[in-house]
């Protein structure tokens, strides 16, 4: 149920359906000085959301800094998270979205030894096909691309970040293992899920944040000024996860 409830949340928390719901609020109602008040508020909505100023400045605030890796750290499990990939049935391999960084920036670690093994934690995101187990669909896809089976340990029954958490953890366990291990995420997401996981038992991590949104601070006027859908992209993607940490602290997940 949870699941489901966090789908819809998920559509529920964006400013675009803020935008819409207002635009229908000012269509319906037959107050004219309501109705200009509603489209204003609208407007302005829909810009500061897009504004990529505004959006880089949220992001940077939310976004961890941790330190750089240095070549001489090493690990013997990198945790991994999930979803990063789509599964396209008709030809049989995933495609792999922005945050496959996680997977990109953990690969050359793997390459050179800075770790010996990487935990790939994700089931099925979808509620049309839980059949598409993303750990397992990955792991496949690496095998192909000639990486040791012994290198890759997978946890494919979580379907959010709490399950990857307690799923992941147990995988862990059953290793018996208590080193320190290199925990992957998007820097986005690294707030959420580094609580979950130390909520989870797994207190030894460190931190190895990849796809960062926010950039060097720039005052160069289009990004000052002039909306961008892709700002308006990242902004409902910080709402979703602002709300999801803040969930999560309510029903003790982290």
């Amino acid at each position: 149920m949870f699941f489901i409830l966090s789908k819809i949340l998920a559509f529920l928390i964006t400013p675009l359906t803020w935008f819409f719901s207002l635009c229908a609020w000012a269509f319906f109602t037959s107050d004219k000085i309501r109705k200009k008040k509603i489209i204003i508020a609208a407007t302005c909505l829909l810009y500061l959301f897009s504004n990529p100023f505004f959006v880089d400045e949220i992001m940077r605030l939310w976004e961890p800094i941790t330190p750089d890796l240095k070549p001489t750290q090493k690990y013997k499990q990198a945790i991994l998270l999930g979803g990063m990939t789509w599964y396209d049935a008709r030809l049989d391999r995933p495609q792999f979205l922005r945050s496959a960084d996680r997977l990109f920036q953990t690969l050359p670690l793997l390459g050179t030894k800075q770790i010996e093994q990487i935990i790939i934690t994700g089931g099925a995101g979808s509620l049309a096909h839980p059949e598409e187990k993303e750990a397992a669909i990955l792991k496949a896809y690496l095998l192909r691309c000639g990486y040791a089976d012994s290198s890759i340990l997978i946890e494919n029954e979580s379907r959010n970040t709490y399950e990857n958490a307690v799923f992941t953890k147990h995988l862990l366990d059953s290793l018996h293992t208590n080193d320190t291990v290199l925990f992957v995420t998007s820097a986005f997401h690294l707030r959420r899920a580094a609580a979950c996981f130390k909520k989870a038992g797994v207190k030894k991590m460190r931190w190895y944040p990849t796809d960062r949104y926010s950039g060097p601070r720039k005052f160069e006027l289009d990004h000052l000024f002039i909306p961008n859908p892709e700002a308006l992209a990242e902004s409902t993607l910080l709402l979703h996860e602002i709300m999801g940490y803040c969930i999560y602290k309510l029903k003790g997940f982290c």
